[in-house]
């Protein structure tokens, strides 16, 4: 089972194409979003996606109730600043992460095998606690110039980093 992460992709819409043709092409069976969407009209190339979409806000998503309602319309959901997601027996916490002790404080508490964060621009796997902490980096590429997601083989947490 495949779990595809994505994170900051700032309304590049060329990016975000390319990311939901990976995610489809490798029968990713959800996908989560760790924020930054920006604008609610990027729910449109995300309504392409053949898998479910569960995503939180980021510091720079600024129509928030706009961004919940366009997303619901497309059968995917925006939870609010965080999420607790169990996919396959997996304990997920979903999380923006501008907060660098949150994100180590959910990765030591126990509660989750897996901590999906953003917010960084950078792409990066780490092992803190128990847990595997995943940032997919930047899907737009604005910031380091590397477009990039990620998919997570569940239950074994191995994560693949994938360039767009």
């Amino acid at each position: 089972m495949f779990l595809g992460v994505i994170s900051d992709t700032h309304d590049n819409l060329s990016a975000i194409e390319k990311a939901v043709e990976e995610f489809n092409k490798r029968n990713v069976a959800l996908v989560l979003h760790a924020g930054d969407f920006v604008s609610p009209f990027t729910a449109n190339i995300f309504s392409k996606l053949k898998c479910k979409l569960i995503g939180v806000f980021g510091n720079v998503d600024g129509e928030k109730e706009h961004l919940k309602e366009r997303f619901n319309a497309i059968g995917a959901e925006i939870v609010g600043d965080f999420a607790e997601v169990e996919f396959h027996g997996v304990k997920i916490a979903l999380i923006h992460g501008v907060h660098e002790a949150i994100v180590k404080s959910l990765a030591k508490s126990g509660e989750y095998a897996l901590v999906v964060r953003g917010h960084t621009h950078r792409a990066k796997v780490e092992k803190i606690g128990e847990a595997i902490v995943v940032n997919p980096g930047e899907a737009c590429g604005y910031l380091t110039g590397n477009k990039t997601i990620a998919v997570i083989k569940i239950p074994e947490l191995v994560a693949e980093m994938i360039s767009l």
